[in-house]
This record gives structure tokens, C-alpha cells and sequence, in this order.
């Protein structure tokens, strides 16, 4: 089986209500559960917004480290869940079911296997 990144696109501009954030858990909660049953999922982990993060860079045989998001954007990953399928038609059909429960866009992407690695 192959294993696939689901990631949440937040757009963080947009902010959202206590409501509508406990809806959207309960939504993704009840998909989480549902890819467990079918044996798909691996991991799943929420973030904190992009404000919390600090960006780690190399350059010259150093590092320097700087508050906040890499890229400069209104759109930041606000989560994600590692599953595992057949195929990248099952990863899209979990991807659907995800992006409805979240109402935010995902990203499918998979892991790289190093089988295409020179």
C-alpha cells in the first residue's frame, strides 16, 4: 500500500467561531474514525496557526532562524492525516470526504517511496 499526505489548505484571513470550529472537529473526527475502520489511516495532527512557527534556513554552512510562516500567504497547512491506500483514486476519495468535513481545500500528495531517486 501506498502511503498518501492529505493537508489541510487553511486560509488563516478568514477567521472562524468557536461554533464553526467544534462543528468542523466533530466533522473531521467522524472521517478520522471511518479511515481507521478501513484500515487507511496512519496519522492525523492539527497545527497551530503559522504565527507560531519558526523557519530553520541553511546557508553557507549555517542557519539562521526567523519567526513565522516560510511563505509570505494568506493560505498556511492548518493539518493534515497520513493514510495509506490502494491507489491515488482511494486517496482522492478519502481527500473528498475530508475536504467536506473541514471545508477547507486538501492536498493529496504522496509519499515518495526513493524508488525515483537517481
Amino acid at each position: 500500500m501506498k502511503q498518501y499526505l492529505l493537508a489541510v489548505q487553511l486560509d488563516e484571513s478568514v477567521p472562524e467561531t468557536e461554533e464553526e470550529r467544534r462543528e468542523q472537529m466533530a466533522q473531521t473526527t467522524k472521517v478520522t474514525e471511518e479511515m481507521k475502520s478501513a484500515g487507511s489511516w496512519v496519522f492525523v495532527g492539527g497545527l497551530q496557526p503559522s504565527h507560531a512557527s519558526t523557519v530553520v534556513r541553511p546557508g553557507n554552512g549555517t542557519t539562521t532562524m526567523t519567526d513565522g510562516p516560510f511563505a509570505e500567504t494568506k493560505e498556511q497547512l492548518g493539518g493534515f492525516w497520513v493514510i495509506q491506500c490502494d491507489d491515488l483514486d482511494q486517496a482522492l476519495a478519502w481527500a473528498e470526504k475530508c475536504a467536506l468535513a473541514c471545508g477547507q481545500p486538501i492536498e493529496v500528495r504522496p509519499f515518495d517511496d526513493g524508488s525515483g531517486r537517481r
